[in-house]
């Protein structure tokens, strides 16, 4: 099921005795992902509803996967609620029960669960293959929570702002997303410093607000990925870039990028004086002129439009060839003979 159907069935019939949170495939997309933030927010819409607050400590628990022995939460699941309809127990990194050794005794559980109990497992990374898995599906329920496309979370944003009393026009929205990303978490910050940032005198919020309160996340990305090609730090290389394809940004994008770094620090090496760009652009991009020079920046130039024609022409795998590349860019400057 998807996560409005779950939400829907919340008080309105008997719950399942095991929900498993996972990612799932938007329409139309090839990929399956997760939008952990909104699955979060389900389970604490269930978790209100199911548990009493005045009996919340003897009828809710929450486990992590990675911290406790599956035999600990079963035996939990085992135990009669009290003074309570049913028990609530929340488990998150469920990833860890892929395997059938790390779900060791909750395999059996999940296989025959106790109707009194009511088990949220929380992964954001599922094998649909494993005997875990195909337990979940066959005794309870499976949640598919997808991340949400670039429009969705515009919306997302709008409707939210609508929720905490303030309306925010669509160029603002867009602004928002495009600075913040598509992950929710980030986008639900960023739009908790504007409502502070407009006060509650506002009712409106602008682009105007979002350019003057909000950090381009993004923009920070660049920065990072800059930073560690010119240390020669390849590990930081490509967990910046992996960022900033987790903020939504196309494969052709973020080439372009790198090419406009290599353009900027290119006319850093060449300046005889002050270079043709901002100071603060020059600046940013001095230590990958001085890693790289003349000659490496020209190569470079060549590599990018090498993996961008390999990647539209030959059909590779976008993100390998991106990795490739900033790895290729971060590699240490040999030294000199």
């Amino acid at each position: 099921m998807d996560l409005n159907t779950f939400k829907n069935e919340i008080g309105a019939a008997s719950p399942a005795p095991i929900y498993l949170f996972c990612p799932g495939k938007a329409p139309r997309a090839k990929n399956a992902t997760f939008e952990p933030f909104l699955a979060e927010r389900a389970i604490e819409q269930f978790i209100d509803a199911a548990v009493d607050p005045g009996n919340r400590d003897f009828a809710f628990t929450a486990y992590h996967a990675d911290e406790t022995s599956p035999g600990t939460i079963v035996g939990e699941a085992q135990t009669l609620p009290f003074l309570a309809e049913r028990r609530v127990i929340l488990v998150r990194n469920a990833e860890r029960f892929n395997s059938e050794s790390g779900a060791g005794a909750l395999l059996d559980y999940v296989q025959n669960p106790c109707d009194s109990t009511v088990l949220l497992l929380f992964g954001a990374r599922m094998d649909k293959r494993t005997k875990f898995y195909k337990a979940c599906v066959k005794s309870g329920a499976v949640v598919e929570c997808p991340a949400l496309t670039e429009r969705q979370t515009i919306q997302w944003v709008r409707e939210e702002a609508k929720e905490r009393g303030k309306s925010i026009d669509g160029p603002a929205a867009q602004e928002l997303v495009r600075r913040a990303g598509v992950h929710l978490s980030d986008a639900n910050n960023a739009l908790g410093i504007l409502v502070d940032f407009v006060g509650e005198a506002a009712e409106r919020i602008t682009e105007a607000n979002v350019v003057a309160a909000c950090a381009d996340v993004a923009e920070e990305e660049i920065w990072a990925l800059t930073d560690a090609i010119a240390s020669s730090d390849s590990g930081d290389a490509v967990r910046a870039l992996r960022r900033l394809t987790d903020l939504g940004k196309h494969p052709d994008e973020i080439i372009g990028t790198i090419n406009w770094l290599l353009k900027s620090a290119y006319a850093v090496a060449i300046a005889n004086g002050e270079p043709s760009i901002s100071r603060f652009v020059a600046q940013k991009v001095a230590p990958l002129a001085q890693k790289l020079g003349v000659r490496k920046l020209i190569a470079a130039f060549a590599l990018c439009t090498d993996t961008q024609f390999k990647m539209r022409s030959t059909g590779a795998d976008t993100g390998l060839g991106l990795d490739l590349l900033v790895i290729k860019l971060a590699a240490p400057r040999s030294r000199p003979a």
